[in-house]
């Protein structure tokens, strides 16, 4: 979809029209320690993503003349080869787009989707009972149709200067000639288990006494620059329809313990979708994200929406804005579970959830005094009558690339393969296969009732991925921003608008500042922070708060008069550079 920027700024918290599993606890990506960063400032253009060699990558391909949509392109193969706990080509990925020039957004749709065997009870055992997670992920049920190497194609297609080809090099020599194994890597290797039994991912990622290759390992793959050889001369065609197709569908049928039932006819029809991207007023700002199959954008809206109401300026960071942030996430978190989904399946009132005065209402049943505990959700405007059960759901890891520019033209992209090192299924082509249908609801309803989020074929799983871009009060781009995490992206996010735009953080102080808020459950603060000490103030408010790692890897670019500033997380390895 492809919408006027004029158009969003005269809408008030609206969508821009186009022609019960248990909530998980544990981080979706172990922490491996910070890596402290300094605020990175450019005149020209940025790129920020969670490994340096990704980065440069990105900024190699904007100093030969590409596009933001070329770099991102360039970070996502490297991504594949240094990050591949994350994302890659064995995944899928949104992508929010800005052409300044045509002053338009553009919002893509890469999700995995489920085989056309997959039915409502692919994740229920023989007891009648959900399948326990680990027992779900691992093998070739959890994998989806990957969507990321036709959503590089589409997008270059669209915004692409460089040629194709050129995007691949950077990737291919680090394929070719190696690349040092770094710290996180090693570390999340380290903690693995599943990984060990898939005999190629063995034979690559450890030793012959199956310990992790150490920090400065110098790791090769050359099975993988035949894949990017593949793509680079034959395009999407030669993944989906060639021999890398084949041998996707060979290891998830094959796997010797939870075999899938991906065809070659599931790889041959997935299709890119164009979506209507939900744009809604902050503020003085614009928010805009991707809207359905991704909860991402409507529930970051709807928490800011009801921060609105709240002077979050003076309140300023502290347990007070703590309590509003978590009371805003609960209601948002309900609204979710009970509305969200695949939009070809299930009518999402994306227009009533976001709508101003209906967030208002909900922005009134924060006490600022006591914690509601558990919201339920609310009766939005213009929703109709299909009755589901809610579901929490499982959402784990991902990776997040913003890019701009020397053009002003703007990349958000969250992109992912699911759990940490996905399926745990790694193809003969030298990348790992996402589990991404474990985003599903594992029981198909509750109660005798269905499900929105329930599998069916064909279906793309509801996701929390929350690519964003900001526009300022006469909208000019002001901020690009996105963040892995799960089903706590939707905080991460909201986390750093907030710190941005009402605490006036530089990008790098507001991706690093504490994480916290609420998924309808407890109030989770991040463990080992400044935010700490906040749990007693919480607690005595009725909370009921749990320290627990959260390992965002957000980044984010700020327009400045002088040009770009930008943060990468701490918690990852990344960086903000250009020129």
């Amino acid at each position: 979809m492809r919408v006027l920027l004029s158009a969003a700024l005269g809408a008030s918290l609206s969508i821009i029209a186009s022609p019960s599993q248990a909530q998980s606890t544990v981080a979706p990506e172990a922490a491996t320690g910070r890596t402290a960063k300094t605020l990175g400032v450019t005149s020209r253009d940025m790129v920020a993503a969670a490994n340096p060699l990704a980065t440069e990558a990105g900024r190699e391909i904007l100093r030969a003349g590409g596009s933001a949509v070329d770099a991102a392109i360039a970070v996502q193969l490297v991504l594949n080869l240094v990050e591949p706990q994350s994302s890659g080509l064995g995944g899928g990925a949104f992508m929010v787009h800005w052409d300044q020039t045509r002053r338009s957004l553009s919002t893509l749709d890469g999700r995995e989707v489920a085989p056309a065997a997959a039915t409502p009870n692919l994740f229920m055992g023989a007891d009648g009972k959900p399948m326990g997670f680990m027992a779900a992920v691992v093998g070739g049920r959890s994998v989806g149709v990957p969507g990321t190497p036709k959503l590089l194609e589409e997008a270059h297609k669209r915004w692409g200067r460089l040629p194709w080809a050129r995007l691949f090099e950077p990737a291919l020599r680090l394929a070719d000639e190696g690349f040092t194994v770094s710290p996180r890597l090693n570390g999340l290797l380290g903690m693995e288990k599943a990984l060990l039994n898939d005999p190629i991912a063995r034979a690559y990622f450890y030793d012959a006494d199956g310990k992790p290759w150490p920090v400065g390992h110098v790791l090769k793959n050359p099975t993988f620059a035949q894949t990017l050889r593949a793509l680079q001369q034959g395009g999407a065609k030669a993944y989906y329809e060639g021999g890398i197709g084949k041998e996707i569908i060979a290891a998830v049928t094959s796997h010797p313990t939870n075999p899938g039932g991906m065809t070659s006819d599931d790889l041959k029809n997935y299709s890119v979708e164009e979506r209507s991207a939900v744009c809604g007023k902050y503020r003085a700002y614009t928010i805009c994200g991707m809207g359905p199959p991704s909860s991402g954008a409507i529930a970051v809206q709807q928490i800011l929406g009801m921060l609105e109401t709240k002077d979050m300026a003076r309140i300023g960071p502290g347990p007070e804005a703590l309590h509003l942030f978590s009371e805003a996430g609960r209601l948002a978190f309900a609204d979710r579970a009970l509305y969200l989904g695949d939009p070809a399946f299930v009518s999402v009132p994306v227009r009533g959830l976001v709508d101003r005065g209906y967030v208002a209402s909900r922005a009134k049943l924060i006490d600022a005094e006591k914690s509601i505990g558990r919201a339920k959700a609310g009766e939005p405007p213009f929703r109709r009558a299909d009755i589901f059960a809610p579901s929490d759901g499982i959402e784990h890891g991902t990776s997040h690339i913003s890019v701009v520019d020397k053009d002003g033209d703007a990349v958000s992209m969250t992109t992912t393969i699911e759990d940490g090192f996905g399926s745990r299924i790694m193809t003969k082509g030298g990348f790992l296969l996402n589990n991404e249908l474990t985003d599903f609801n594992f029981a198909p309803d509750e109660n005798g009732v269905p499900v929105a989020n329930r599998v069916e074929p064909g279906k793309r799983p509801r996701s929390s991925m929350a690519p964003t871009i900001v526009f300022d009060n006469f909208g000019r781009l002001y901020a690009v921003v996105g963040s892995p995490g799960g089903s706590l992206i939707i905080n991460f996010v909201a986390k750093t608008l907030v710190a941005i735009l009402d605490w006036k953080m530089d990008p790098q102080r507001a991706v690093d500042f504490p994480n916290f808020g609420s998924r309808n459950g407890p109030t989770e603060i991040e463990k080992g922070t400044e935010a700490e000490p906040w749990k007693a103030a919480l607690e005595a408010k009725g909370h009921e708060v749990r320290l627990i790692e959260m390992t965002s890897g957000t980044q984010a670019i700020v327009v400045t008069p002088e040009g770009y500033q930008g943060g990468a997380d701490s918690r990852r390895e990344g960086v903000a550079i250009g020129d």
